[in-house]
């Protein structure tokens, strides 16, 4: 939003300086991006008289200038075609900046004769885009500053302008009298009366207008007149002026009055050319396949569910976005058809993205404008368009009617300080609301109808806090913490969180922080990509769905830093991943990524790639520190994610709680990452909670008693896993048996020879550590058979002799 200084004084009476304008509008949460002052560049700049002028010896497009400055007569070489004695100049010294040519000028020579100094043209002071010749002034002292001359004759010229940045709530500011409300509600100055003088209608208005029943929602209201009579030339220059400032180039009167009016009260307009008008116009709903040529020059196809507003030809404009070429307004045009609506935000949002249309219009519609201004707001531009181009207007044709916004919330002035920590009065609330437009009834507040932002009694708060500036706020003791200790503040789940991000953190690997969102393709990839986590309105197609893993963005990350030469990394994230859309259908894990190799080039041992055995003592880490029990059963079930053969799945019965491995090779060429890599993800959620309420840990039960241990070799299948003969031993006796450990493996073509074909063997050992007492030589027997019957009924397999 922009706007010069003098425009904001048409409605605030205020004495406040640039600067003051500026830090309080900052305040206020209107953000100023820019604050740019033309008078500051233009400072060094003096008026000049040219007593003579003649032609220069050696080339016939310049002339050589004796000039009278205030430091005396100065001969200046000019090519402009106006220079000639008897003017009054814009005189450039030797070492005086230019700001539209970029330079600081010097004293030169131009084709042998030196020129001191120059005579400005007004692109060259970026006044405008005129270059055909030098500034010409009707007026002016010799040495007169010309800020001062353009301050006095031209106003307009040296204007400060603000730029400032409106958040999406505050649709009100995009006007520069919403802006001035706010400021007197500061106190900065006293917003000045707007006066809505009706225009009565010289006769009736010639051209009706309907609306469809299935489009009335989407346009409540559409008003429009006639004006016949008026001459379309250019605007004044007081408007040019400031259309200029903000960077709207003019156009004719009737289009920058309409401009004129988006920007200074946020009421959008369009005018068409009433005599290009085929029929009655209807507001309607696109139909399948429509065009319009739009005033920007571009031909747009329109699809069912974009509100138009069409004549008996077709469509003529774009409801709250841009009108078309064909009923547009020139020079000819003598009679106009001068239109105010009020458009549905979504609806315009949605067609103005679909169409990539980008417009002032459609900024406001889709915010949200004040539907109760519509009237007004074609009030007073009929006033002006009568002012300016002359004719005379019809009787307002209105359909439909102003939507109702009313609405009232509870003020309770006790609630500035529990929600803000602020102590303001009631009177001064009170105060600060009815400035910003609000009205009372008892104890009830009712919000203005340009401010659609505002939907409880804590927006209540929040308006009388910005006002009265945050600035204010002042840091309090804490309270005196009571005896005792405090209850902790985490959960159970936020601290398994944090001791599994620590953790994480500890073994090597880096953070990271990804989108929740990704492509389809990589969603299919990992067993997602359902219809219910597509996201509706995606901010790029390579995030179109919710994340069914954390893996997708970690190999995202890996590759990028790849590409930059990073062969050898470690990363990590914490967050939710998803199975649906609805609440509850999603779940908190931590995955970590591993890529090249654990052991480097040194001279001291080999080099060492990463293997799963690493992804696995790493996910057992991190289970350990979130409190996972210590005995769980591993099988192969990872997922499609990861390799066949090197991966594996740690659980609680059928409760996965982690899985680890190598990266399945599809995968890593899918993301273009140079493996190998491995991986590992621990679901958090699934992890039991401690039985106990308490936050101490359980006492440290530590034996006295020997531990036994005993060897057993058996002979089975080449097929049987390793993990199975393990989980049999320990199924043995749970109480007693607190390890079995594989410690070695004959298998090939030599054990085969001596065990039979598609034979191998292995040795565990076995680790008893009693608890009461030592344990007898019949009880260890008894237990080694017990091993020996539960190993040969899982496995099939018998005691190697």
């Amino acid at each position: 939003m922009k706007f010069t200084l003098s425009w904001l004084k048409d409605h605030l009476d205020t004495t406040a300086t640039v600067e003051e304008i500026a830090e309080t509008l900052t305040d206020l949460g209107l953000e100023v991006e820019e604050v740019s002052n033309p008078a500051a560049k233009l400072q060094t700049f003096t008026l000049a008289k040219v007593l003579h002028a003649e032609q220069h010896p050696d080339a016939d497009r310049l002339r050589v200038c004796r000039v009278m400055t205030d430091e005396g007569e100065k001969q200046i070489v000019c090519g402009a075609p106006n220079a000639r004695a008897g003017i009054t100049v814009v005189l450039v010294k030797p070492g005086d900046y230019v700001p539209g040519l970029d330079t600081t000028l010097g004293v030169g020579k131009i084709r042998g004769v030196e020129s001191h100094g120059m005579m400005a043209s007004e692109r060259e002071l970026e006044l405008s885009d005129e270059h055909d010749g030098i500034i010409e002034l009707p007026s002016g002292e010799v040495g007169e500053k010309f800020v001062d001359w353009l301050a006095e004759n031209r106003p307009g010229a040296v204007d400060p302008m603000f730029h400032i940045k409106i958040t999406p709530n505050r649709p009100d500011a995009l006007g520069v009298r919403g802006v001035a409300r706010d400021l007197a509600a500061r106190g900065l100055g006293t917003l000045k009366p707007l006066a809505v003088e009706k225009v009565p209608g010289a006769f009736p208005n010639p051209i009706t207008v309907t609306i469809d029943s299935n489009t009335l929602p989407f346009c409540p209201l559409f008003a429009g007149r006639v004006i016949r009579g008026v001459k379309n030339g250019p605007s004044p220059a007081w408007m040019q002026a400031r259309l200029k400032a903000i960077g709207l180039r003019p156009i004719s009167a009737l289009v920058d009055i309409t401009n004129y009016f988006t920007f200074d009260l946020n009421r959008p307009l369009h005018v068409f050319d009433a005599d290009k008008v085929k029929g009655m116009l209807t507001v309607r709903s696109a139909r399948e396949g429509e065009e319009l040529l739009a005033l920007d020059g571009k031909s747009y196809t329109l699809t069912p569910g974009m509100t138009v507003i069409a004549d008996d030809a077709g469509v003529e404009s774009l409801g709250g976005i841009m009108g078309g070429e064909a009923s547009g307004c020139t020079e000819e045009t003598v009679t106009v058809y001068l239109e105010a609506a009020y458009f549905d935000p979504i609806r315009t949002a949605t067609t103005g993205r679909a169409l990539k249309i980008i417009s002032d219009a459609r900024y406001r519609f889709e915010r949200g404008i004040d539907p109760a201004f519509t009237i007004e707001g074609m009030e007073l531009a009929t006033r002006m368009i009568l002012d300016l181009c002359g004719g005379e207007a019809s009787e307002v044709q209105v359909a439909g009617a102003v939507p109702d916004t009313a609405r009232a919330y509870r003020w309770q002035p006790e609630r500035i300080i529990s929600l803000v920590g602020m102590d303001i009065p009631a009177p001064e609330q009170k105060h600060t609301l009815e400035a910003l437009g609000f009205t009372f009834s008892g104890d009830m507040a009712s919000p203005p109808s340009w401010r659609p932002d505002v939907l409880g009694e804590a927006d209540l708060v929040e308006e009388v806090a910005r006002v009265a500036s945050l600035t204010k706020l002042r840091g309090q003791p804490l309270p005196r913490a009571s005896a005792g200790v405090p209850k902790p503040i985490l959960s159970p789940r936020q601290r398994r969180e944090g001791a599994a991000r620590r953790t994480a953190a500890t073994l090597g690997y880096n953070e990271c922080v990804t989108y929740s969102f990704i492509s389809e393709a990589a969603a299919k990839l990992f067993g997602g990509a359902a219809p219910a986590t597509r996201v509706d309105n995606p901010i790029s197609s390579a995030m179109t769905h919710l994340r069914p893993s954390l893996l997708p963005g970690l190999l995202e990350a890996a590759a990028r830093n790849q590409a930059r030469g990073f062969a050898d990394l470690a990363f990590f994230e914490v967050g939710p991943v998803f199975t649906g859309g609805e609440p509850g259908e999603q779940a908190t894990e931590i995955t970590g990524l591993l890529v090249g190799e654990a052991v480097g080039r040194d001279v001291h041992g080999a080099r060492r790639g990463f293997d799963v055995y690493d992804a696995k003592a790493d996910a057992e880490a991190i289970l350990s520190a979130a409190g996972a029990p210590q005995r769980v059963q591993i099988s192969r079930d990872a997922g499609d994610a990861f390799h066949p053969g090197r991966s594996g799945r740690i659980g609680l019965g059928k409760n996965a709680i982690a899985t680890f491995g190598e990266v399945h090779p599809r995968i890593l060429r899918a993301f273009d990452v140079k493996g190998p890599a491995v991986a590992f993800t621990v679901h958090l959620d699934a992890i039991p909670l401690p039985r106990g309420k308490g936050t101490t840990r359980p006492a440290l039960i530590l034996s006295d008693l020997q531990a036994v241990e005993r060897d057993f070799a058996f002979v089975i299948d080449s097929t049987v896993e390793a993990l199975t003969l393990v989980n049999a031993a320990q199924g043995a006796d749970k109480a007693l048996i607190e390890e079995v450990r594989v410690f070695d493996e004959f298998s090939g073509e030599k054990a085969e020879a001596q065990m039979g074909a598609g034979k191998k063997s292995l040795a565990i050992t076995v680790r008893l550590q009693p608890r009461d007492r030592t344990l007898t030589e019949e009880e260890i027997s008894a237990v080694s058979a017990k091993i020996v019957e539960k190993v040969a009924k899982a496995t099939g397999g018998a005691l190697r002799s």
